[in-house]
């Protein structure tokens, strides 16, 4: 597709007040709310005995102008107590002329109910412990609307820059074999923007999990998931992924969004401490963006991925 009929495409949507709802409040990929939970719910904010650091990349591969694509970095530690956690990131959303870029800290209380758990299992770190979390940050919000070039029409007249606050709480429950979370990442939506014409819904999420062992050696985890996504004014979103681990060495997962997309993910642990994954997105719809590609880097810090 040629550039000026994206260029129609992306006027058309900010015209009809369809970008400032979606953008900026997409729900992350399988891969990364998967690997870098933190980012829809707080109390993920220093859950393991270590710290990490992530960094999440989508879309940059993609050649059409204006298509959507995202970059995200986010850091979490346990503090002195194994009670408390904290976190912290950035990413940046883009999508046409509409870039945000959010800026939160997170802090997270966890209640353990094993304090003799042994944690040194390949597999993972799961002890049976309920964590509540808080978040707050800032969304730097521009539109830059002069770069469409439309004439004469005052929706248009002036690019929007706004910084807008946020704040969210999260729960979390874990214990060995499953784990729920629900969060509200964003409860003050749009409501301290300085710009009236800005339009950003808050986003309720609710999710969960299963783990088991393919084999009586506990050899290969197979982790199914499904993640529901609400927002007012939209359809109720769902996701169902399935991930499968051979001894954090290798990780291949599949995952379905209900009318929007399939998502593929690959990854290997370079060593204890690294792990890189490769993330693939492909619509179900007619538009023209059919794929995407997005790379995971994880760092934890300590005894690693144990």
């Amino acid at each position: 597709m040629k550039t000026k009929y994206i260029i129609m495409l992306i006027a058309v949507m900010l015209s009809k007040g369809i970008l400032c709802p979606i953008f900026g409040q997409q729900t992350p990929v399988f891969a990364n709310y998967n690997y870098n939970t933190v980012i829809i719910n707080p109390a993920h904010a220093g859950f393991y005995p270590d710290a990490d650091v992530t960094i999440t990349n989508r879309g940059y591969l993609n050649q059409i102008e204006g298509s959507p694509r995202n970059i995200g970095l986010t850091f979490n530690s346990p503090l002195g107590s194994e009670n408390v956690g904290l976190g912290a990131g950035v990413y940046s959303d883009q999508v046409g002329v509409t870039t945000a870029t959010s800026l939160f800290g997170a802090y997270s209380y966890k209640l353990f109910f094993d304090h003799n758990y042994n944690r040194a299992r390949w597999w993972s770190y799961n002890p049976n412990v309920l964590s509540f979390g808080i978040t707050g940050g800032v969304m730097i919000y521009d539109e830059n609307l002069l770069e469409l070039g439309i004439q004469n029409d005052p929706n248009f007249a002036n690019n929007i820059n706004t910084i807008i606050p946020t704040l969210g709480i999260g729960i979390l429950y874990n214990r060995e074999r499953i784990y729920v979370g629900v969060s509200a990442p964003n409860l003050l939506g749009d409501s301290l923007s300085s710009e009236d014409n800005v339009n950003i819904e808050s986003p309720y999420y609710a999710y969960a999990g299963y783990r088991f062992f393919a084999t009586r050696f506990e050899e290969v985890m197979i982790n199914p998931s499904v993640l529901i996504k609400y927002v007012s004014g939209a359809p109720t979103q769902a996701d169902f992924n399935t991930k499968v681990n051979y001894k954090n060495k290798i990780e291949v997962g599949a995952g379905y969004r209900t009318n929007s997309s399939m998502n593929f993910l690959a990854g290997f642990y370079v060593s204890n401490h690294l792990r890189v994954l490769y993330n693939y997105n492909q619509t179900l719809k007619s538009t023209p963006i059919n794929n995407t590609h997005g790379i995971v880097l994880s760092y934890r810090f300590g005894n690693g991925f144990m």
